[in-house]
C-alpha cells in the first residue's frame, strides 16, 4: 500500500517537474493577455455597440485559428470554411428553438447547441475531407468552394430553415454572449496549441513540409489531414453556433464565399502557422469592418472590400519582397519579443551569470534562412547523369553506361 502511494507521489512530482522544466513564458502570453483583457471588459460594463464588437472579434479569432489549423499548418487551402460555420449557425439555432422551452436555461442550452453545432459541422468536415482531402491545391480550394455554396443553398431551401426568408431566433442571447466567446478562444488555443507542440501537430506540419518525405517516415498522411480537417470544422461549427445565438435572425447570404475569403485573410493578414498572427489579425480586421460600416453609408460600405485587398496586397509584397526581408527581420513582431526577452533575463540573471549560461535555449536557426536548402520534391525527381565525372574521380573510372571499369 505504502508503495503504490510512493509511485503516485512519484509520479505527480516527477510530472509538475517536467512541467516546471518545460514552461516557457512565450507559450502563454496569449492566454494572458486574453483572460486580462475578459476581466478588464467585465468589469467597465461596456456598451452594447462595443459587446457587439467584442462578441464578432472573438467569433473572428474562432473561425481564423479554426483556418489557420488547415490553411497555416497542414498546408491545404480550405475555401468552405463559412460552409461549416453555417451548419454550426442553422443547427445550433434550430435546436435550441426546439428545446428552449423544455430548458429554460439559457447557459445549459448555449453548452448544448455548441457541442451539437461543433460535432455536426465535423461530421460534415469528415465526409468532405475523406474525398477532397485526396486532392491538393486549386482543386481542393474549389471543392470546399463548392461545398460552402452547396450548404448556403440548401440551407435557404429547408422549410424547417425558415427558406430565403431566413432562420428566426427569437431566444436570442444578450450582450454577455462576448465573454461566452472569449472563453471558447482560450479553450480552442489550449486545443490547438498543445495539439501543434505534441507529436501529432510535428505530423501536420511535417506534411505541410513535405507528403512524400512524411510518408516515407511513416506518417499516416490521411489519418492526420482528417484529424486537422475535422477539428477545423468542428470548431467552426462553434462559430457557427456563437453567430447565430447573437442574432435575430439568420440569413443564408451571411456564410457567402466572401464570408470565407474574409476569413483567408486574416489567416493570411497574420501570418500562415501563427496563431497570435491570426488572432491579432481577426480582431483587426473585424474592427475595420466594423468601423467602415459606420462610417460608409449605404453602398459606400463596400469600399471595406477595396481595403482588404490593399492589405493583402501590402502584406504579400512585404512578406516575398526580397528588398523588404531585412526591414521584415528587423522590424517583425519576433525580433520585437526576443529584444524584451532578452533585456528580462539580462536584467534578472545581472548578479547571477552563471545562471543564465546554464539556461537552455531554442535553435534560432530555421529552414527558411537557409538559401540552399532543396525541396525534397527537387531531389527525388532529380535525374543523374552517370556519364558525368564524380568528384575526386576520373573520366576513366566510370563507361557510358555508368557501371565502373573492372
Amino acid at each position: 500500500m505504502t508503495s503504490c502511494f510512493e509511485k503516485i507521489k512519484n509520479g505527480f512530482v516527477g510530472y509538475f517537474g517536467n512541467i516546471k522544466r518545460g514552461f516557457k513564458p512565450k507559450y502563454y502570453i496569449n492566454y494572458a493577455v486574453i483572460t486580462l483583457f475578459l476581466i478588464i471588459n467585465i468589469i467597465s460594463q461596456p456598451k452594447t455597440s462595443t459587446t457587439t464588437l467584442l462578441a464578432n472579434i472573438g467569433i473572428a479569432i474562432i473561425l481564423a485559428v479554426s483556418l489557420n489549423l488547415v490553411v497555416g499548418f497542414l498546408g491545404e487551402l480550405s475555401l468552405g470554411h463559412a460552409g461549416f460555420m453555417c451548419i454550426g449557425a442553422y443547427i445550433g439555432t434550430f435546436i435550441s428553438n426546439q428545446i428552449f422551452n423544455t430548458i429554460g436555461s439559457k447557459v445549459v442550452v448555449l453548452i448544448l447547441t455548441m457541442i451539437i453545432g461543433g460535432l455536426v459541422a465535423a461530421i460534415f468536415g469528415y465526409i468532405v475531407g475523406f474525398s477532397a482531402l485526396r486532392l491538393k491545391g486549386d482543386y481542393l480550394a474549389i471543392v470546399t468552394l463548392a461545398f460552402g455554396e452547396i450548404v448556403r443553398n440548401i440551407c435557404m431551401n429547408i422549410p424547417a430553415f425558415g427558406g430565403a426568408i431566413g432562420l428566426k431566433n427569437p431566444h436570442r442571447y444578450g450582450n454577455n454572449l462576448y465573454i461566452v466567446a472569449f472563453v471558447m478562444v482560450l479553450v480552442m488555443l489550449i486545443l490547438i496549441q498543445n495539439l501543434i507542440r505534441s507529436k501529432h501537430g510535428r505530423a501536420i506540419t511535417a506534411i505541410r513540409d513535405n507528403e512524400i518525405a512524411a510518408r516515407a517516415m511513416g506518417i499516416n498522411v490521411t489519418y492526420y489531414k482528417l484529424f486537422a480537417f475535422v477539428l477545423s470544422a468542428f470548431f467552426a461549427g462553434v462559430a457557427g453556433v456563437l453567430y447565430g445565438s447573437f442574432n435575430s435572425i439568420i440569413k443564408y447570404g451571411d456564410f457567402s464565399f466572401n464570408k470565407s475569403i474574409e476569413i483567408l485573410v486574416m489567416v493570411v493578414l497574420g501570418g500562415m502557422g501563427s496563431i497570435n498572427g491570426s488572432i491579432i489579425a481577426a480582431a483587426l480586421i473585424t474592427f475595420i469592418n466594423t468601423f467602415l460600416q459606420n462610417k460608409l453609408p449605404g453602398d459606400l460600405s463596400a469600399l471595406r472590400l477595396l481595403v482588404y485587398a490593399l492589405i493583402l496586397m501590402v502584406v504579400v509584397i512585404f512578406n516575398n519582397a526580397p528588398a523588404l526581408s531585412k526591414y521584415k527581420d528587423k522590424y517583425s513582431l519576433s525580433a520585437l519579443y526576443k529584444k524584451i526577452y532578452a533585456k528580462i533575463t539580462d536584467k534578472l540573471y545581472a548578479k547571477h551569470p552563471d545562471k543564465k549560461q546554464a539556461i537552455i535555449k531554442d535553435d534560432s536557426a530555421s529552414w527558411s534562412s537557409i538559401p540552399t536548402k532543396i525541396k525534397m520534391d527537387e531531389v527525388l525527381s532529380t535525374d543523374i547523369n552517370t556519364s558525368e565525372t564524380l568528384p575526386g574521380g576520373n573520366e576513366n573510372d566510370i563507361d557510358t553506361e555508368g557501371k565502373r571499369d573492372e
